[in-house]
């Protein structure tokens, strides 16, 4: 498993590539190779990456999967939508003992999963405090957090608790994004550019936390609060939550400093879609905001892994509280 001394090591790397691109294993190192005018365009020792994220078609050799393997680094390819495509990762794969346990917890126990929504609110209380704005939406949002809290944790069911994390969802979104003219949030349904950022962000969240979820070992379908569902990897699910508040902070201020605009999208059959010549400026950043938490994240994800293989009690759990 990777340490403290391998983090500040090794770094986190993004390639985006849209097409005409290949990675090839030469003398021991990564070369970025754009095939159409047979040029390397950047050169990767294996030691120094601690993750590799590719964004975009891309050729990918069974040396570089052989590389990976030797050096334990996580390999992520995804569509130019951001979507995954392709996660490759053994480097604890072997840990048993740890995937016993996370079958073994019962659904009955709700205590790891009220950790993980106060964690969210709390940060999600943090964001409107820091707009120091007051508004009627944000003082409504802001009354209305701690007693949700406190709710949580009185909770005896998983009903209730999922219940008062949506409607906390519903008080923020509306309080935190009003300046935008905001309607509602809509998964991935694309029906405004936010709502697509906002969706892109997350995504890149969701990859990057599995990509350190998968260092210890975990079985990422298995989760503590989001529950069993077919293909969906409940596990990192529960272990971004606490870091959505990056994304959204980052999309709040792109789109009131103009970093991001209505422009940079494109009409599609009804739904919103970022243009292709802006992938790379929107994946830098996110990826920007989450490699400068990559300490906090992988403290959160190592102290999650010794509280949960030692079966403490929740406040030994960590939290994450944002800046």
């Amino acid at each position: 498993m990777f340490t403290h001394k391998d983090l500040e090591f090794r770094s986190i790397f993004v390639i985006n590539c849209i097409e005409n691109k290949a990675l090839r294993v030469v003398s021991g190192e990564l070369l970025l190779e754009d095939t159409e005018k047979n040029k390397t365009l950047t050169k990767l020792p294996f030691q120094k990456i601690l993750v590799l994220f590719v964004i975009g078609h891309i050729t990918i050799t069974t040396a570089l999967i052989d590389k990976c393997t030797k050096y334990g680094i996580p390999l992520v390819v995804m569509k130019p939508n951001f979507r995954p495509v392709f996660f490759f990762s053994i480097t604890a794969e072997a840990n048993f003992l740890l995937r016993q346990k996370q079958y073994e917890l019962p659904n009955s126990d709700l205590q790891i999963p009220k950790a993980i929504v106060i964690n969210k609110i709390q940060n999600q209380l943090r964001l409107l405090e820091k707009t120091k704005l007051k508004t009627d939406n944000i003082t409504v949002a802001k009354n209305h957090f701690p007693h949700a809290i406190e709710m949580v944790q009185k909770a005896t069911d998983y009903d209730t608790i999922m219940g008062l994390e949506g409607r906390v969802a519903k008080f923020f979104f509306q309080a935190y994004f009003e300046a935008l003219d905001w309607k509602c949030r809509c998964p991935r349904a694309k029906t405004d550019p936010i709502n697509v950022t906002l969706d892109i962000g997350y995504t890149i969240l969701f990859n990057y936390i599995e990509a350190f979820v998968r260092l210890f070992g975990f079985d990422p379908y298995r989760g503590v609060y989001h529950r069993l569902w077919f293909r969906r990897k409940s596990l990192i699910c529960d272990l971004m939550e606490p870091f959505r508040c990056l994304i959204d902070q980052q999309v709040r201020k792109a789109f009131r400093t103009k970093q991001c605009k209505w422009s940079d999208f494109e009409r599609y059959k009804n739904e919103y879609r970022l243009k292709r010549e802006n992938n790379a400026d929107y994946s830098k950043m996110f990826y920007d905001v989450l490699i400068e938490e990559k300490m906090e994240v992988f403290n959160y994800v190592r102290t999650f892994y010794r509280c949960f293989m030692q079966r403490k009690s929740t406040p030994n759990y960590p939290q994450y509280i944002l800046k």
